[in-house]
Order: C-alpha cells, then structure tokens, then sequence
C-alpha cells in the first residue's frame, strides 16, 4: 500500500495529475516557482523519486524525460483511505468516525458513490428501483440510460487502490 506523498512529492502529482499529460521537470519547476522557491535539482530529485516508487512513468525526450502518472489521484486517494481502514482494530468504529468528522458535500458524495458501486456490490444487472422508478417515469437522472458514472480507467501498471499499482506491499 502507499505511503501519503510528501509535501513536495504532492505538489509535483498534482501537477502531472491536473495536466494530465506528459511533463518534463522544467514545466513543473516553472509552475512551482510561481508559489515557491525551488531549484531544479530538487524538483529533479522528488520526479526521479517517484518514478522510483513507481507513481509516474518516464520516456527520454531529447536530453529529458517526460514525466506521465500511472495513476489517478482518485486511485490514490482510495489506496491511502483503504490503508488506514486496514490498519484499524476496529474497522466499524473508524467508520463511524469518519462519517462523523465528513462535511455535507462529503456525505452527498459518498452518496453518490454507493448509488454507483450498489449494483456492482449486490451482482445486479438492473438499475436499483429507484433508478429503474426515475427512468420509467421519465426523470432525468443525469446519466445516460443504462451507464453508470465510473471513473477513468487505469494504466497497465494497475491500480494502488487493488494492491496492483504504486507502492503495492509496502
């Protein structure tokens, strides 16, 4: 599972994340430096560091390599809430606390999600009946009928979230 990303490690994803294309290290540095001051050794170091742990891929580009996430923030979001659940002695109690500590547009969300994941948990192959109820009726679901909002799929080097991805068995 992964360890959470260092301040600086984080700065840099959320570059290579929100882009979502390849980088080189000068364009991180770059956009970095509007914020902060920082030498290109550094960002240099904190890419190769991840690559090394296998959150971004690499491709040489002249003299540089350019830089592209092997996977999502969503994924590792989720591989670090699975962690921390994981190492509770009691997983239904720090559930419960963190429902608590969750905002209004936090548990919307969680809402949301589990209206996604419902049918996949439960091996249905129909919308539950309140889907199936809003479509007959002729109500507006926000999706098109019969597809379920997922998130993007991930690159061959697999997904933290699974055990597949970055930082798998550490």
């Amino acid at each position: 599972m992964p360890r959470p990303l260092g301040d600086l490690e984080d700065a840099v994803m959320t570059r290579v994340w929100q882009w979502n294309r390849p980088v080189t290290v000068r364009e991180v540095l770059e956009d970095l430096q509007q914020e902060r001051s920082i030498a290109y050794t550094t960002v240099m170091t904190v890419m190769d560091n991840l690559h090394q742990k296998g959150w971004v891929r690499r491709e040489v580009d002249g003299r540089a390599y350019r830089y592209t996430a092997v996977s999502t923030r969503a994924a590792y979001a989720a591989a670090l809430m699975n962690e921390a659940w994981s190492r509770s002695d009691n997983p239904a109690a720090a559930l419960v606390a963190f429902f608590g500590m969750m905002s209004a547009e936090q548990r919307e969300a969680l809402q949301d999600a589990m209206r996604v994941v419902q049918p996949k948990l439960s091996g249905a192959a129909e919308p539950p009946p309140a889907e199936q109820a809003a479509e007959q009726s002729g109500e507006q679901t926000g999706e098109p009928a019969g597809e379920a909002a997922e998130g993007p799929a991930e690159g061959p080097a697999g997904d933290p979230a699974d055990g597949t991805g970055p930082g798998a068995g550490r």
